[in-house]
């Protein structure tokens, strides 16, 4: 009598969850996935790495630290005589637009050709080539250091106004956004795009229908009635709160910096095919002109 009171009370209560083939439905994934990134950022390459990998949460990322198995090897073998690929979407972007003048004056204060390379070097203002550079506080060298950019001019089109996109390491976009901010002048515009937050799934619930019919599957529907369509929702980026502002401009210099983080997305290629395989994936697209 004791064994059997005993395992009455040892019974687990029945699970109130949905049951797994409920949980693995696509629908329920995706809201599944987007409450799970709330508070860090997943990469596009997420669910390939969570499953090869130990994941760690740093900068307000999720990123893969280690393998779970012993691919050192293999990894040094795509290096040394093949191709890797490395996935650095969590670098964060700043986008520079204005006038070419006007761009180079002001970056001219928080770099110096004592440590290499400029941004008006000829090979990079002209968008062939990335070039790379240690930036300082304005008028500050060879003290107060910020870290180390790589950068990119997009290629002239015959105006004057030019487009240069910065990329930072995500622990470093907070100062460098602000110094940038200060030589350009930038201040928040009058109107400010503000992304939806993303909703829960408690929320998601009750915008939507449950439509019950016999003898087929539950399909849910919007108020029109028509299949919803799950969406992966990406907020902003481990760096910037959703509901700040992303974008400043200059009333004095017509310079616009915008936060592209998370927008554009980011790969290395390490090895000698490296080539080949970008020839082999990417195909050249038609260019018509009107």
């Amino acid at each position: 009598k004791k064994q059997a009171e005993k395992a009455v009370h040892q019974k687990k209560e029945q699970s109130k969850t949905k049951c797994r083939k409920a949980r693995r439905r696509h629908i329920n994934l995706v809201a599944e996935f987007n409450r799970r990134q709330r508070k860090n950022i997943w990469l596009e390459t997420h669910i390939w790495h969570a499953k090869r990998f130990h994941m760690v949460k740093k900068w307000g990322y999720c990123l893969g630290n280690s393998p779970t198995e012993k691919s050192y090897r293999a990894c040094y073998r795509a290096m040394t005589k093949h191709c890797l690929l490395q996935d650095l979407s969590y670098y964060c972007c700043l986008e520079l637009t204005g006038k070419e003048n006007e761009l180079l004056k002001q970056l001219g204060r928080i770099c110096s050709i004592d440590t290499g390379l400029t941004f008006q070097e000829a090979c990079c203002l002209s968008g062939r080539f990335e070039g790379s550079l240690k930036l300082y506080r304005a008028d500050r060298y060879p003290e107060d250091m910020l870290g180390p950019v790589t950068f990119i001019w997009r290629p002239r089109d015959g105006s004057e106004h030019r487009q240069l996109w910065i990329w930072v390491h995500p622990a470093l976009k907070q100062d460098i956004l602000k110094e940038l901010k200060a030589i350009f002048q930038c201040s928040e515009p009058e109107e400010i795009c503000i992304t939806e937050p993303v909703t829960t799934s408690i929320q998601e619930e009750k915008q939507m229908e449950v439509v019950m019919s016999p003898g087929k599957k539950r399909k849910k529907e919007d108020k029109e009635g028509e299949k919803v369509v799950p969406v992966k929702k990406i907020v902003g980026d481990g760096t910037r709160d959703p509901f700040q502002s992303y974008s400043w401009i200059s009333q004095t210099t017509g310079v616009a910096i915008s936060d592209r983080s998370m927008e554009i997305l980011r790969y290395r290629l390490i090895g000698p095919l490296s080539h080949s395989v970008l020839t082999e994936t990417l195909k050249a697209a038609s260019v018509q002109t009107v």
